[in-house]
């Protein structure tokens, strides 16, 4: 069942998203070469709880961490650890949630370190666009199918993979509630947008193939060919006026 927001939920959903855009912009800042994905977890919980919130990911269908943090060909889900260590021209994905008081938030970045090939630059800014081309559909009045399709659209001229096992999602009291938003077109409409309703659009777009598989750690997502991902989320609430994203600052 997809729930519609009062303006309260709807308030503290933005607090949330306000410390979460924080957190992203502070780890950007932070991440360098030499440092463990670990090291950067522990920052980004830091952060988190000096603003009086907690980090929504941690134990959440018992993963053992506070953010995903995915290295290159790792899609998402990918496990803080102590020994990987982040290099020159790597490409970090961090996702995470922050909940306050009860509401959550939920948002991905794609951090690239140093330098990197234009291939992947161009993969990193596109991934992060086709999410801004998918919420021109998040309109009262459209289908949660409008969304995906908007993403296809803009992606497809690329030649990338698309990700189709994952799928972004509603949001408010739970990380993931109703509905499922798939980042491609779908025969299904899926329901109507309305006002006050709260999702989180996630396109995961990789260099080669959409095809992806999970490592022996049960948890990191990775892609069939070995070919760099890109993520990028934001939370946003449904206006008159179209979409306000709630994450970004």
């Amino acid at each position: 069942m997809v729930s519609i927001k009062s303006d309260r939920e709807i308030e503290l959903m933005r607090e949330a998203g306000k410390i979460l855009a924080s957190v992203h912009n502070e780890i950007a800042n932070y991440i360098k070469p030499g440092l463990s994905t670990l090291e950067i977890d522990k920052f980004a919980e830091k952060f988190v709880k000096k603003n009086n919130a907690s980090c929504s990911f941690y134990h959440l269908y018992d993963f053992p961490g506070n953010f995903c943090i995915s290295v290159n060909d790792e899609v998402i889900h990918g496990i803080p650890k102590r020994d990987v260590i982040i290099k020159e021209g790597d490409i970090v994905k961090i996702d995470g949630g922050v909940c306050f008081k009860g509401y959550q938030s939920d948002a991905a970045r794609t951090v690239i370190v140093g330098k990197v090939s234009d291939e992947v630059n161009k993969l990193v800014e596109r991934t992060k666009q086709s999410f801004f081309e998918g919420i021109k559909y998040a309109v009262p009045g459209n289908h949660i199918s409008d969304i995906g399709a908007g993403i296809e659209m803009y992606i497809e001229q690329f030649g990338y993979g698309i990700v189709e096992d994952y799928v972004g999602h509603g949001i408010g009291k739970k990380v993931h509630e109703d509905p499922e938003i798939p980042n491609f077109a779908t025969v299904k409409k899926g329901i109507l947008i309305k006002k006050n309703m709260t999702f989180a659009v996630e396109p995961m777009i990789n260099l080669g193939t959409y095809e992806v598989y999970t490592a022996d750690d049960n948890w990191t997502v990775k892609t069939a060919d070995g070919k760099p991902s890109s993520h990028y989320e934001n939370t946003i609430v449904i206006t008159d006026n179209g979409p306000e994203i709630l994450s970004l600052i």
